[in-house]
């Protein structure tokens, strides 16, 4: 069951479910999400009165998403952005009375490495995942990027996608596991096996914690439990 749609900025409509107003209000959250391929961020709120709010922004193949304290990190198509509240405490913004507006403030030019997943670790450092390279990486100050971890599968860095590498879970701010798509080791192998390839993999000691899932996204883990979405199942 929907609600009715909401209209965006240029026409585009979404449906909710009519539970999602009064649950945001409830716990005095809002939502941020991107789709690559629209280039959207979207931000979703509720009003006074248990109302969806919508709000977004155009970004080349927006990707993964963190949160850090007040500021809020963005994968692009070519750029590593920070975005920073321009609101004190207790002030709002617009028409819409946001408690929150962000500002892009910091940007780090990694060219297209297709960045996917991103987190922010206890040490404040930026970690995301380059599944062109299939790896872990930071930014870097000299260069596109910082490897810092691979699968013991791959056997070098490459720009061939070898095994579609795309989500990172972090657990008490550690980068604690990855889900890849296969354990391919060859220029897009992972396409041959989209179906059962799938895994996630423990990057202290480099194992495979579960096999054959399909299209294998996003893992996180909450309450000392890991959670991961089977897309390609359509499974969670």
């Amino acid at each position: 069951m929907s609600d009715q749609p909401t209209d965006g900025q240029d026409g585009f409509r979404i449906s909710t479910s009519r539970g999602l107003a009064p649950w945001l209000a409830s716990v005095g959250a809002s939502l941020a999400f991107s789709t690559y391929q629209e280039g959207r961020v979207f931000f979703a709120g509720c009003d006074d009165g248990s109302r969806i709010v919508l709000f977004e922004r155009l970004f080349d193949r927006a990707m993964g998403l963190a949160v850090d304290g007040d500021a809020l990190y963005l994968g692009t198509l070519y750029q590593i952005l920070r975005l920073s509240n321009a609101l004190s405490d207790h002030e709002v913004w617009g028409e819409m009375q946001a408690d929150r507006l962000y500002v892009p403030r910091v940007s780090w030019t990694t060219g297209d490495i297709d960045s996917h997943d991103l987190a922010i670790d206890r040490n404040g450092r930026v970690l995301f995942i380059s599944t062109l390279y299939s790896c872990i990486a930071t930014v870097s100050a000299d260069h596109s990027f910082e490897p810092l971890w691979r699968p013991p599968f791959i056997s070098r860095l490459a720009a061939e996608d070898r095994c579609h590498l795309d989500g990172l879970a972090m657990d008490g701010g550690v980068a604690r596991t990855v889900s890849a798509v296969s354990r391919s080791d060859i220029a897009d192998g992972w396409r041959d096996h989209r179906q059962d390839g799938g895994v996630l993999i423990d990057i202290e000691s480099g194992e495979i914690m579960c096999e054959g899932l399909s299209m294998p996204h996003s893992p996180r883990w909450h309450d000392g439990k890991l959670y991961v979405l089977n897309s390609g199942a359509g499974e969670f």
